[in-house]
């Protein structure tokens, strides 16, 4: 048991961090302090540079200039091993984990102690997990969990997450919650980076904010959500961003663009019927394990349903491969963005990655009518390419907006869109927002499956919840109230005749 600490000195202290790679300046003057038993928020916008800094703070990366003081003392890790051993532990963005090899060799490979890493499963509430298990097999939020946990068997001083929640169901957010008030009564410090406000405001105690990379500000975090989002964005793009697109029309009344009727699969879909409308945005709310994964992949090809047809303007759809949804229309923008994305590939070739597949007969590559589909479609997204050379360079947010631009590129008729929004910041959040309520006004149909449950009312038509694998209600999205959603996503009310 570690004593609270009544020092409000700083046990970590950042002061005029800067970093480059290349001609991309990452990083121009970060600063940052972390007092002991504080839960310390980092925030700021995609490409801001908090994962640069904590990659920094972890070993990583060296910075180009600037000092970091580990409880008064200068300090600077040559890996996030060396940092380990200073009590500064981190849990990425994405999972330290390698896929091919079994929990347990991750965690042997991590030299931590596997006894420790056990003990933070029981307290994290995963501990039926096989350690033999391969880690590719394991679902990917119990992967996040496990990586915490590693992290927790060196009983750091200072925990760094890094969008550890944007992954996971309440339930285990809760669960990671648990976990950091913990850590903050016992005197250690954990800093945290969400793109939640409701997250940060309810568990942190101050936040500092960065905007391109700049340290802008730091505050207390109670009852200041809206200055954390001014901070965030600069007063005026936050005005701006304040005025989100609202559904103009009703959808068109024709032949609907997508079809679904009486899908079952295993389990986690039993009947599931509904159809999009031309010009409609229609929005999936539920729980975690509802069915939801399931509809979206069967409709896009990567499963296989047991019975029950999918159709597209009208035509009834043998879907055995994503292929075939493709060549239908309909194409998918997954959660995970990682999964989309050649991460070593370049921004041009990652957005023309869709033309090639219609290719029919081999020969030279019209480069300039290439260059030009895709730097409209990069264009229309607002990308960011400065580091464009490499999409695994981008931020999160950036490389969902490649993803979506792969398809403005090669044509859709309708957009399955899984949790597009998922750990990307409020900057990036409305202009995706806009972007689909802009295909929709084109005449193309989307379907929004979101875990944030305000976006249904911002961006979707109407709303379809979700319950143990079957539809439990419908409601037009001016009715799709948080306390209605949530309502309808527990079972409590009954589908829509």
């Amino acid at each position: 048991m570690i004593d609270v600490v009544i020092d409000a000195a700083p046990v970590l202290s950042i002061r005029g961090v800067a970093k480059s790679f290349g001609s991309v300046v990452a990083l121009r003057s970060a600063d940052l302090e972390v007092r002991p038993g504080e839960i310390h928020a980092l925030m700021g916008a995609n490409g801001a540079g908090k994962s640069t800094l904590v990659k920094i703070i972890t070993g990583v990366y060296p910075s180009d200039s600037g000092e970091m003081r580990l409880a008064g003392a200068a300090a600077r890790f040559r890996s996030p091993a060396d940092a380990r051993r200073a009590g500064v532990v981190s849990v990425y963005q994405d999972p330290a984990i390698v896929p091919d090899l079994t929990v347990a060799q991750n965690m042997r490979l991590a030299r931590v102690p596997l006894a420790a890493v056990k003990s933070a499963m029981r307290e994290l509430g995963i501990e039926g997990v096989d350690l033999a298990t391969p880690a590719r097999l394991v679902d990917f939020a119990i992967l996040r969990l496990i990586d915490l946990a590693r992290a927790l068997a060196s009983d750091p001083r200072i925990l760094i997450l890094d969008e550890i929640t944007a992954a996971l169901p309440a339930d285990l957010s809760q669960r990671v919650f648990a976990v950091m008030r913990d850590r903050r009564s016992r005197g250690a410090s954990v800093l945290f980076i969400s793109h939640r406000l409701a997250e940060v405001t309810a568990l942190c105690d101050r936040a500092t904010v960065l905007r391109d990379g700049v340290t802008v500000g730091v505050t207390s975090t109670k009852d200041a959500a809206e200055q954390i989002v001014d901070l965030m964005l600069g007063s005026e793009v936050a005005k701006a961003a304040a005025s989100v697109a609202r559904p103009t029309r009703a959808p068109a009344k024709e032949a609907a663009a997508l079809d679904v009727a009486n899908l079952n699969y295993g389990h986690a879909l039993r009947g599931v019927s509904f159809a999009v409308a031309r010009g409609e945005v229609l929005g999936i709310a539920a729980l975690e394990g509802q069915g939801q994964e399931a509809l979206f992949d069967c409709i896009a090809g990567v499963r296989r349903a047991d019975s029950g047809i999918v159709a597209a303007n009208g035509v009834a759809l043998k879907l055995r491969h994503p292929a075939d949804a493709i060549r239908a229309g309909l194409v998918l923008v997954p959660a995970n963005r990682l999964t989309s994305l050649l991460p070593q590939r370049s921004v041009q070739e990652n957005v023309a990655l869709a033309a090639f597949g219609r290719m029919r007969a081999w020969g030279p590559i019209a480069l300039r009518a290439e260059r030009e589909r895709v730097g409209r479609a990069v264009a229309r997204l607002q990308i960011d390419t400065r580091a464009a050379a490499e999409v695994r360079r981008l931020s999160g947010g950036n490389m969902q907006k490649v993803v979506i631009a792969r398809w403005i590129a090669a044509g859709f008729k309708t957009l399955l869109c899984f949790d597009p929004t998922r750990g990307i910041d409020i900057g990036a959040k409305r202009q995706i927002y806009a972007l689909l309520r802009e295909v929709a006004e084109q005449g193309a149909s989307v379907l929004l499956f979101t875990s944030e449950l305000p976006e249904i009312r911002l961006v979707c038509d109407r709303a379809l919840v979700l319950f143990g694998g079957r539809v439990a209600a419908e409601m037009p999205a001016a009715e799709a109230t948080e306390a209605a959603l949530l309502r309808a996503a527990h079972g409590l009310t009954e589908a829509a005749s």
